[in-house]
């Protein structure tokens, strides 16, 4: 017997219209003219007209001297709004927790705090992972993989003096090896260590951004060096999918790849 599909709840098609162009706008990166936004949202020119003159009556689309059409204040308000509500550790903590359910992958996901990168969540994989780590360890800046991603995608001036601090108690890094790590991480998208920091584990930490592109957290894939190793980069290449799918619930403006 067939099972039957699911009804669509009824909606009213007005307002999934309004919210179509006010997408079309968004996704448009600042104002833009009418022809712009009818290209983006498939209307015809008077529909397109006609509902951004009812958004403009909310406040939700401003158009300017030149007689272009951007977001406006209602809408900042609703963005702002909803960006207030997301509970950053806990939308981490489901996503990252299905993720290591699936795969059984071990994650730990870290916070840039005052005394450098420190472990905030911990998802054990099967089997699991003994090590010393453990939550609220801080971690290194320079050497591993977790701190690496805080010092590429974290401002210079946040970062400046804990690597100072963490330099003057293990020795010397120039600042040129430092810079190399920023660009080595920012090109790959990820940070990898193997076996430097702790020995027999492998770490490949990936970015969590805020809406502001920096990296608000960081999630890292422990693993054991030299074993399962096509394991280990399937859940490599699905974990950061995962954290673009999280940066992307944060707003963070996330480039076509």
């Amino acid at each position: 017997m067939p099972v039957a599909k699911p009804k669509k709840r009824a909606g009213i098609q007005s307002v999934e219209i309004g919210m179509r162009v006010l997408d079309t706008l968004a996704g448009l990166g600042g104002a833009r003219p009418l022809a712009a936004i009818v290209r983006g949202c498939g209307l015809s020119p008077s529909q397109t007209h006609r509902y951004l003159a009812s958004l403009s009556e909310a406040g939700m689309v401003l158009q300017d001297q030149h007689g272009n059409y951007d977001l406006g204040p209602a809408a900042l308000k609703l963005g702002l709004s909803a960006l207030g509500r997301i509970d950053v550790f806990r939308i981490a903590d489901e996503k990252l927790g299905a993720f290591c359910q699936s795969t059984g992958s071990t994650v730990l996901l870290a916070a840039l705090g005052p005394s450098g990168p420190t472990i905030v969540r911990w998802h054990m994989g099967r089997p699991p992972i003994v090590t010393s780590l453990a939550l609220g360890s801080v971690l290194s800046l320079v050497h591993s993989a977790t701190g690496q991603i805080f010092l590429a995608y974290r401002p210079e001036q946040e970062t400046e003096a804990l690597v100072q601090e963490e330099l003057d108690k293990t020795g010397p890094v120039t600042k040129a090896s430092i810079e190399m790590i920023k660009a080595k991480v920012r090109g790959e998208g990820t940070a990898h260590v193997g076996g430097t920091l702790i020995p027999g584990l492998d770490a490949k930490a990936y970015p969590i951004f805020d809406l502001q592109g920096n990296a608000v957290l960081s999630a890292t894939l422990i693993s054991l060096s030299g074993r399962a190793e096509q394991h280990s980069s399937q859940a490599a290449r699905k974990l950061r999918a995962v954290c673009t799918e999280i940066s992307q619930i944060l707003g963070a403006p996330i480039a076509a790849e």
